[in-house]
C-alpha cells in the first residue's frame, strides 16, 4: 500500500520540476558541457600528441586488444595469453623515460597539447591509484614511479596543455560487466576522482567507452564530479554522453563547424609501439593536419614509445619535420577555422581575422577554380614562395600558380578579404 504523504510529496516534486523555467532546467545540467570559452581555446590549439604506452610495449603488440581471455562486452580475444599479458608489468622497467624529453619532442613538433593513456581496456593503470595494485607503482613493478604525475608536472612546467585518456571498459577488473558491475562503477568513478584531484589542471579527458551507454558508466554523476574538480576540462563523446567534441578515429573528419571534433590517428599502423612499424611520410602527416584544420577539426596524433621509455628516433625525426613545416606555415593552421570555402579533392581553406588561406594539396590543370567568396579580395600572395594570380568574379575565384612555384606538399595562397562572415 502506498503512503499518502509520500505520494503527495512526489507530486509536489514533479510539479515543481515542471514549473522551473527552461533556463533553470538547462543550468541544472551545465556540467555536461565545458564553458564556451574553454571549448574555443581548445579548438585554437589544433594539434596535439596522443601517447599509448604501457607494459605491452615489451611485446610490441597492440595495447589492450592483444590481451587474450574474455572481453566482457566485446567479441574476440587477443593472441597473448592472460597469464603472460597481465604479468608484463612485473618486467616493465622504462629506465630511459624522461617526461621533459617527451614534452620537448611534442613542442618541437608544433603540438599544443598532450593526451596520455592512464588506463586502457587491459585495466593496467599508469598512475598511483589507491584503488588497485595493478599499477605502475605496485610493489611488484620494478619501475615503481607514477608516470602520469611526471608527465603532468612536465606539461604544466612547459606550458603544454595536459590531457588524459581513460578507458571505461576494463577486461582485467573482476566486477566489470558482471552482476557486481555497480562495484566496478565505484572503482571507475574513484579513479577519475583521483586523476582529477591529484595531478593539477587536466585540460582534456579522452574516454574510450567502446560504444557503452551513459547508464553503463553512470555518466551524468561522473561528469558532475569531474566538472566540480576540473571546471574547464574538455570531455569527448565516448562515455555515453555527447560531451564537448566528437572523435573520428584513424580518418579525417568531414567538414563540420559544429559540434567540435578531433581526429585521432597513429603516426604508424598501431597505437602502441610496434617494431619496424611503417610510419607515415612527412607529406602524408602534413596534409592530414591541413585537411583536418580545413574541415574545422583538431588532430590528436599518436606515438607509441618503446619499452625503455624513449620515443623511437624515426618517429621523433618525422615529428621534427612536421614542426619545421609549422614553424614556417603555422599561421595558416593555429587558431584558424575551417572554410569559408568547403574542402574538396584539391585541398581546403582556413581563415582567421580577414585572411583566407587556400591550401592546394592536389592540382588539376592550369588553375584552381573555386566558388564565389563573400567579401572583396583586397590582395593576395603565395605564402610558400613564388608568383600567384588571383581573379575574383561573380562566378567564383580563379587561382593560377606557375608549375615551378607549386609546393609538392601544400601550396598556400593567402587572400586578404575586406569582409568575412
Amino acid at each position: 500500500m502506498s503512503n499518502p504523504f509520500t505520494h503527495s510529496l512526489y507530486l509536489i516534486v514533479i510539479l515543481t520540476a515542471f514549473s522551473l523555467p527552461h533556463a533553470d532546467l538547462a543550468e541544472a545540467e551545465d556540467y555536461l558541457h565545458a564553458p564556451p570559452e574553454a571549448v574555443k581555446e581548445w579548438r585554437e590549439l589544433k594539434f596535439g600528441m596522443f601517447i599509448h604506452w604501457g607494459p605491452v610495449s615489451l611485446m610490441g603488440t597492440e595495447i589492450g586488444w592483444s590481451r587474450g581471455g574474455e572481453r566482457r562486452g566485446q567479441r574476440g580475444t587477443g593472441d597473448i595469453p592472460v597469464e603472460i599479458y597481465d604479468n608484463l608489468y612485473k618486467k616493465f622497467n622504462p629506465t630511459e623515460f624522461d617526461a621533459d624529453e617527451w614534452v620537448r619532442i611534442a613542442q618541437e613538433a608544433g603540438m599544443k597539447y598532450l593526451v596520455f593513456t592512464t588506463k586502457h581496456h587491459d585495466g593496467f593503470v599508469n598512475f598511483d591509484s589507491k584503488l588497485t595494485d595493478y599499477k605502475i607503482t605496485s610493489p611488484e613493478s620494478p619501475y615503481g614511479k607514477d608516470i602520469v604525475k611526471q608527465l603532468a608536472d612536465a606539461c604544466h612546467k612547459a606550458g603544454l596543455d595536459f590531457g588524459i585518456y581513460y578507458s571505461p571498459p576494463d577486461w582485467h577488473h573482476p566486477d566489470y560487466r558482471t552482476e557486481n558491475h555497480e562495484r566496478y562503477i565505484e572503482y571507475l568513478h574513484g579513479q577519475l576522482k583521483e586523476l582529477c584531484s591529484n595531478y593539477g589542471d587536466i585540460d582534456m579527458i579522452f574516454f574510450d567507452g567502446l560504444g557503452g551507454t551513459a547508464e553503463d558508466w553512470n555518466a551524468k554523476p561522473l561528469f558532475k564530479m569531474i566538472r566540480d574538480l576540473q571546471p574547464d576540462v574538455i570531455i569527448n563523446n565516448r562515455c555515453g554522453l555527447p560531451g564537448d567534441n566528437q572523435t573520428p578515429e584513424q580518418k579525417i573528419g568531414a567538414f563540420q563547424t559544429d559540434p567540435p571534433w578531433e581526429t585521432c590517428m597513429t603516426i604508424g599502423t598501431q597505437w602502441a609501439w610496434k617494431p619496424d612499424d611503417k610510419i607515415k611520410s612527412v607529406k602524408e602527416c602534413v596534409q592530414t593536419l591541413v585537411r583536418v584544420a580545413g574541415n574545422d577539426g583538431n588532430l590528436l596524433f599518436n606515438v607509441g614509445p618503446m619499452p625503455d621509455g624513449r620515443i623511437e628516433p624515426c618517429q621523433v625525426g618525422r615529428l621534427e619535420e612536421i614542426g619545421d613545416w609549422l614553424d614556417q606555415y603555422g599561421e595558416s593552421i593555429y587558431a584558424t577555422r575551417g572554410g569559408p570555402i568547403v574542402s574538396g579533392p584539391w585541398g581546403v581553406t582556413t581563415y582567421k581575422d580577414n585572411k583566407v588561406y587556400v591550401h592546394v594539396l592536389e592540382w588539376e590543370g592550369d588553375s584552381l577554380e573555386l566558388p564565389p567568396l563573400e567579401g572583396k579580395i583586397l590582395d593576395s600572395e603565395l605564402m610558400t614562395g613564388g608568383k600567384v594570380e588571383v581573379v575574383q568574379s561573380e562566378d567564383g575565384v580563379s587561382i593560377k600558380v606557375p608549375r615551378e612555384d607549386r609546393d609538392p606538399v601544400d601550396t598556400i595562397v593567402v587572400m586578404r578579404v575586406d569582409d568575412l562572415p
